[in-house]
């Protein structure tokens, strides 16, 4: 390590071991031969939250670049500049002192300038006969010529995560507002649906949005956002296509009651038996697909969702969390044993409402356990109401959210 010249403040400023760290740093490093101040300058006003530096500390770092006469940062021609704190203030846009020295200790703790104190505390310089400076005291710029590199990437990642900030708020944008008319599209329409629900879920995903959020805080909700979006689509897709072939079906019962209408030969009634048998069949083909339906209804909320109602289920799952939806359902077997509810409830339970929906029941159930006398009994009561079309996981998820949302304001 070198130990070469270490610069002690003046006066009833301490020296702390942070400021020779930094010196010494700045006297390791090889300093570019020659950088553009304003460049420099550039790079340190975009890299500013990050190095902690408040505005006026740059107007003070501007007004010290001012005192130094060429373009070029170079260590060759030295790099102490030594305005009074008078001339300063001026240049400064006329800030008062006490800023100025409070703006001065910041450009110092955040490794931009360094102090170079005379004897006496003033600021001046030793010049030969020709007019060159031999020594001088004031402020030193070397840190801003051997750090101009780092300051530039800086500068770059600073640009690059603005960018993405920008772009992740623009995709959020979009994104809501397809939401948003997708869901009052289905609304008008009467498509079939819990659609209420849907936008209960669309409302909370913003409510919990911070009024100046993060990038974090944007790509996250930009990320449900977009699992909603989807589940959406998914409902409309299921009801266009449901609506497509209830079409063709009657299209083809109309061709099949016109067709060869003057003929002679008739068909051969059935007996009532065959009828009876017949009718049975069909009653079953409906039934199963009216249960289709409705468990693809019941599927219209994203996992993370699921997870926020329910965070307790989490802590069953294979390797002590859930990121996808196989998970879950793994975990809602491990708490369908806990719990005691028997199999053969918990397998009507996935043939009435599927086996997704029947894992967030059985979230629900957990995380409502303390309340609930019979976990089997109260999920065969579930089981029921879906069979009858009349239970949506909407309302069950939004209580827990909302519940879940007040305990963690009450604890914070």
């Amino acid at each position: 390590m070198q130990t070469g010249y270490i610069s002690t403040p003046f006066g009833g400023r301490p020296m702390t071991l942070a400021l020779v760290k930094g010196q010494m740093e700045v006297a390791e490093a090889a300093p570019s031969p020659r950088v553009e101040k304003w460049k420099v300058f550039r790079d340190v006003c975009e890299a500013r939250e990050r190095l902690g530096l408040q505005d006026r500390a740059l107007a003070v770092l501007d007004a010290l670049l001012t005192f130094y006469p060429e373009t070029q940062l170079s260590a060759e021609r030295g790099s102490v500049v030594f305005p009074s704190n008078a001339q300063l203030s001026v240049r400064a846009h006329g800030i008062t002192e006490t800023t100025l020295r409070r703006q001065l200790g910041a450009l110092v703790e955040a490794g931009l300038i360094q102090r170079r104190d005379s004897p006496n505390g003033k600021r001046y310089a030793h010049r030969n006969r020709d007019g060159e400076i031999e020594q001088a005291y004031g402020f030193d710029l070397a840190p801003l010529l051997s750090r101009a590199a780092e300051l530039a990437a800086v500068a770059q990642d600073v640009a690059a995560e603005r960018m993405r900030f920008r772009r992740a708020k623009e995709a959020l944008t979009i994104c809501r507002r397809d939401v948003r008319k997708l869901i009052t599209a289905a609304m008008e329409e009467c498509v079939p649906g819990d659609w209420q629900a849907v936008e209960a879920m669309y409302v909370s995903l913003l409510d919990r949005l911070p009024r100046c959020p993060d990038r974090m805080q944007v790509e996250a909700t930009l990320d449900e956002m977009e699992l909603l979006r989807e589940e959406v689509l998914k409902l409309l897709e299921m009801q266009l296509k449901s609506k497509n072939m209830h079409g063709n079906a009657i299209q083809n019962d109309r061709h099949i009651q016109n067709s060869k209408p003057e003929s002679i030969y008739e068909l051969e009634p059935s007996s009532r038996k065959e009828q009876g048998e017949r009718a049975r069949q069909e009653e079953q083909t409906k039934r199963a697909v009216s249960t289709k339906a409705k468990t693809e209804l019941l599927k219209s909320f994203p996992l993370g969702m699921v997870i926020r109602a329910c965070p307790q289920i989490a802590d069953y799952g294979p390797s002590g969390g859930i990121s996808h939806w196989r998970e879950l359902m793994a975990a809602a077997v491990v708490v369908r044993s806990m719990l005691g509810v028997s199999p053969s409830a918990y397998q009507e339970a996935c043939d009435a409402m599927g086996p997704e929906n029947a894992a967030v029941a059985m979230a629900c159930i957990l995380e409502r356990s303390n309340f609930i006398n019979s976990a089997g009994g109260y999920l065969r009561d579930l089981t029921k109401r879906s069979e009858r079309g009349e239970f949506s996981l909407g309302p069950m998820l939004m209580a827990l959210l909302k519940a879940n949302g007040d305990e963690s304001r009450k604890a914070g």
